[in-house]
């Protein structure tokens, strides 16, 4: 019975697939990965026609954003502030040096040093910085980098330019040194 356990070609498949498991989870966990975007905070860029039931999938690098360094007009992943358990898709409006004039305030706000202001391309359907605030960089998890679905859509993901009601601070390199 032993012998013929060992012998099995199914057995021996197993054990070669079994092999690549710890391979395909750190790759899935820390390099790429994709995701399905919901909701109409990021239109026209994702879900296009509004259709609830056919939903944009994208793909993530998740290594793009282990050293915290992104761009304005870059789409990212991160954990909602208001919701821990919630991964909300925005823009990168703005960095840390930058002043913003939100869209519901007249107020304008700096962004504090290892902050972004983030916001859906569809400023009426989404909850962003307009509603909370400044993020921190550590919650970023992953940039968009395509559209692997619809195939009619695939492609890589724009990005846009700076708003006008971005303006662009500097931030002294001396001060630049937060991860450290």
């Amino acid at each position: 019975m032993a012998s013929r356990v060992r012998s099995s070609p199914y057995l021996s498949s197993f054990w070669k697939a079994a092999a690549w498991f710890p391979v395909v989870v750190f790759v899935v966990d820390h390099g790429f990965s994709y995701a399905t975007v919901e909701g109409r905070s990021m239109q026209p860029t994702f879900n296009p026609d509004g259709n609830r039931l056919k939903r944009d999938i994208v793909l993530l690098n998740k290594w793009a954003a282990t050293d915290h360094v992104f761009q304005r007009g870059e789409v990212v992943t991160l954990i909602s502030p208001t919701d821990p358990k919630c991964m909300i898709t925005k823009r990168v409006i703005a960095l840390q040096g930058d002043t913003v004039k939100p869209l519901r305030s007249d107020t304008p706000v700096q962004v504090p040093k290892g902050h972004c202001w983030v916001e859906g391309d569809e400023a009426f359907h989404s909850r962003d910085s307009n509603s909370f605030g400044t993020v921190p960089i550590a919650l970023i998890k992953a940039k968009v980098t395509r559209i692997v679905w619809p195939p009619a859509r695939f492609g890589p993901v724009a990005k846009k330019p700076v708003s006008d009601r971005v303006q662009m601070g500097r931030v002294d390199p001396a001060d630049d040194d937060f991860w450290s």
